[in-house]
């Protein structure tokens, strides 16, 4: 019988919600049971928990295992509790030291094979570890850079299983744990459409400029070709870079979508968003059942949420044009 608990993270909307995951191992039938109102992506993890260990070398002893996401009383999604619940399986078996693993977070979905995988929101949820004062961050090595953009927490980067006993092995010999270093940024300069590529319309610019000096909102009326979307889509050009507040804000919504690789760096830039004209409300405000999805409202968070051919849309009355344009961020 043993007692463990770490901490994981789950996200609430664009924001992280950070869980302690706890591991009990009592007498009766083998079984794992999963409480805290997990979804079922999160209450199948026992299983590839348990193909993860048994691959890597390590087996879990055979008895009752009651595992606990608290608050209890909070839904959990998504597959990210599943490192979390390893290792807090692991430490109450005592396949590792409890003591070490009860002040880390640990964020990533297992494989079968004892891959450790990435999943979307890293960012939020590193941050929100930072916040409640957990200083020690393990994640997927595909995911480390992302998780690093949070200032004061150090991040352990693991390729699979093997590499977190490693790692918790070396804790308990009081030796320098192996650590794999982050992965650098394969991005390039990205080429962004600018104001100075626009000859002519004086007008239009100096408008555009007035309206991201006063962050006021604008609305382009004019013939087809005249140069509305050119225009618009320069806007963010002179708009100043995000200070670090907002561009964690903005680069935390686009984790949230999945929309950050591995290798990304913060946003710096404001971002632009036009979404289609005949997008659904739902896609515009976003939403969704289980887990919420942000919408092209969100995404254009701090930057220029752009509606072309607004007052066209099939599917929105004047009234509901006008709510549309009201939710623009400049």
């Amino acid at each position: 019988m043993g007692f463990a608990s770490t901490f994981a993270v789950g996200l609430n909307g664009v924001r992280g919600a950070v869980v302690r995951v706890e591991a009990y191992g009592h007498s009766g039938l083998p079984a794992y049971v999963v409480t805290g109102l997990a979804d079922a992506a999160c209450a199948q993890a026992p299983d590839r928990v348990r193909a993860a260990t048994s691959i890597t070398g390590v087996a879990l002893t055979a008895q009752r295992w009651t595992l606990n996401l608290s608050p209890a009383s909070v839904p959990k999604n998504g597959s990210g509790f599943d490192l979390a619940l390893a290792v807090a399986l692991l430490a109450a078996d005592r396949k590792i030291t409890a003591r070490q693993s009860a002040d880390f977070g640990h964020i990533g979905e297992l494989g079968l094979d004892g891959t450790v995988r990435p999943v979307a929101g890293v960012l939020p949820m590193v941050l929100a570890l930072s916040e409640a004062g957990v200083s020690n961050v393990m994640v997927p090595l595909g995911s480390a850079r992302e998780a690093a953009l949070v200032t004061g927490v150090q991040v352990i980067a693991v390729r699979d299983l093997a590499d977190v006993l490693a790692f918790y092995e070396g804790l308990a010999q009081g030796d320098e744990p192996p650590l794999l270093g982050i992965p650098l940024s394969k991005r390039g300069p990205i080429e962004h459409p600018d104001m100075s590529d626009v000859v002519g319309q004086p007008e239009a610019r100096l408008g555009l400029e007035v309206a991201a000096a006063g962050r006021h909102h604008m609305l382009l009326i004019g013939p087809p070709g005249a140069g509305k979307t050119m225009l618009a889509e320069r806007m963010p050009s002179v708009l100043p870079p995000l200070p670090y507040d907002q561009a964690i804000e903005v680069t935390s919504i686009h984790s949230v979508l999945g929309e950050l690789p591995g290798s990304e760096d913060l946003i710096e830039r404001a971002p632009f968003v036009a979404p289609h004209h005949g997008a659904s409300m739902s896609a515009v405000i976003g939403g969704g059942s289980g887990r919420v999805r942000p919408g092209a409202v969100s995404r254009a968070h701090q930057g220029v949420l752009f509606l072309d051919e607004a007052p066209s849309s099939g599917e929105m009355s004047s009234t509901d044009c006008a709510n549309r344009w009201s939710l623009a961020e400049w």
